[in-house]
């Protein structure tokens, strides 16, 4: 019997698989950058909103789809959202070095890619 995938990260796959365009070790060596830890939002310790989330998404890549749970589906929505939002925001002209792209990039979405 192959193990089963939980149905609400069923439900979220495809969009996740769109949103998020970094390998995991593209993401965690965009971590590592002073950029990436440049931006967003903290929470008064120090790591922003974002970078703690890119830590969590190349968790979740790293993972067997099956293997992931209902929490981790809950996290992917909420990088879909973002990603998606963000995205509508996009500004006028190149973005290669904006802090625009690099917030994007530490939710595991590189619009330069696109």
């Amino acid at each position: 019997m192959s193990p089963s995938t939980d149905p609400a990260v069923a439900e979220v796959w495809d969009e996740w698989s769109e949103a998020v365009t970094m390998t995991p070790s593209q993401l965690d060596a965009w971590l590592e950058t002073d950029e990436s830890r440049s931006v967003g939002d903290t929470g008064g310790d120090g790591e922003s909103t974002g970078h703690a989330s890119g830590r969590r998404i190349a968790q979740i890549l790293r993972t067997n789809k099956s293997d992931l749970t209902a929490d981790d589906a809950a996290h992917m929505r909420k990088v879909v959202g973002y990603v998606h939002r963000h995205l509508a925001q996009r500004p006028d002209g190149d973005v290669t070095e904006t802090r625009w792209r690099y917030s994007l990039m530490n939710w595991g979405h590189d619009p330069a890619a696109d």
